[in-house]
């Protein structure tokens, strides 16, 4: 055999032999990839993604839509090596440390109902924020959704309960809730002043270290709203919080004269606050990428993910800054009538 072939023959076996354990190792990566776009003034599944009733609503046109990550991996479903390395190369696929999804402190399990539970407070918020916006009143209180096993919260906290003070401080929402109970440390004992079937009291936890080393109590909590009007949010399988403002837009396209979109596919993402406070968050790129697909040539994008976003942005997608949903508005009301500011990342 000649040395040309045998080197080819070496070159062969050693590539067949990197494909077959590239297959079969498996390796603690997640890759996230361009998911679904859903219009929020559409429909999923024959249903309307946002119905609402008890209050007068408008005709909508266009669409607001809203952008997912899918991803594959796990700690229960580990992708192979193979799978990891087509993902380093593709530019519309990031490949991440499972971690940084699945934390080590929870199963994938609490990873996907905590996801749930993201996604009921975003819907929740995203009403919250629209009514403010048009200055509807309303009533908010936190419950509480469940209690790990093992941790402080669990046996003393129920379902159901309504958190209405930390230590003494009346509560404005979950965040306030999250950052009374952060603002401890590991073992110091946090007063909650609750209500349990119309009765009020006050319990005694003492807080758990979390892996970075904060209080915690080991508690899921959600806003609870009392809306003068009912609004129902219908996504399927969705999950996270990420949605919060294009829900918000939906909501008050659909509950005001005129139409925000001028008819154009805009696209969008963003965590938002009962306040209309836009919020970053995870997986940017792959989320431009499925609203281009999608045909759409708007992308709301929050403030802080701005610098990440300019440097994936797919061509022919233009990049408006969200911070608040009030601005948005703005924002689209200058896209349609041709007239005042639209705020631009590549400008911030």
């Amino acid at each position: 055999m000649s040395p040309r072939a045998l080197t080819l023959l070496v070159s062969g076996f050693l590539v067949l032999a990197l494909g077959v354990v590239g297959a079969f190792l498996k390796v603690p990566y997640v890759v996230l990839s361009p998911g679904p776009t859903e219009n929020t003034l559409g429909e999923v599944s024959k249903k309307p993604v946002i119905a609402i009733s008890g209050r007068q609503t408008y005709p909508t046109s266009g669409a607001l839509r809203l952008t997912t990550v899918e991803y594959k991996g796990g700690p229960t479903n580990r992708i192979d090596l193979m799978t990891a390395l087509r993902g380093w190369i593709d530019p519309a696929v990031a490949v991440v440390p499972e971690a940084t999804i699945f934390p080590p402190d929870q199963t994938a399990q609490q990873v996907e109902e905590q996801n749930a539970v993201e996604m009921t407070n975003s819907q929740d918020n995203a009403t919250a924020a629209a009514l403010t916006e048009l200055k509807i009143p309303f009533t908010m209180a936190v419950t509480v959704v469940s209690t790990e096993k093992g941790m402080p919260a669990h046996g003393v906290l129920q379902k159901g309960d309504e958190i209405v003070s930390i230590d003494g401080k009346p509560l404005g929402g979950v965040d306030e809730a999250v950052a009374a109970v952060k603002a401890h440390k590991p073992g110091d004992t946090i007063v909650l002043g609750i209500l349990r079937n119309g009765s009020r009291q006050e319990v005694s936890v003492k807080a758990a270290a979390s892996p970075q080393n904060a209080a915690r109590l080991g508690v899921s909590m959600q806003a609870k709203y009392k809306f003068p009007f009912e609004v129902r949010i219908n996504v399927g399988e969705v999950g996270g919080p990420s949605a919060g403002l294009m829900f918000s837009l939906g909501i008050l396209d659909k509950l005001t004269p005129g139409e925000l979109t001028g008819g154009k596919s805009i696209a969008g993402t963003g965590t938002i606050t009962p306040e209309g406070e836009v919020g970053p968050i995870g997986g940017i790129a792959q989320k431009m990428v499925g609203a281009r697909k999608a045909g759409a040539s708007v992308f709301l994008t929050p403030e802080d993910n701005c610098a990440e976003a300019v440097k994936a942005a797919p061509d022919g997608l233009r990049l408006v800054k969200a911070s608040t949903l009030h601005q948005v508005v703005q924002a689209l009301d200058a896209l349609r009538t041709g007239r005042g500011t639209v705020p631009s990342c590549a400008a911030g």
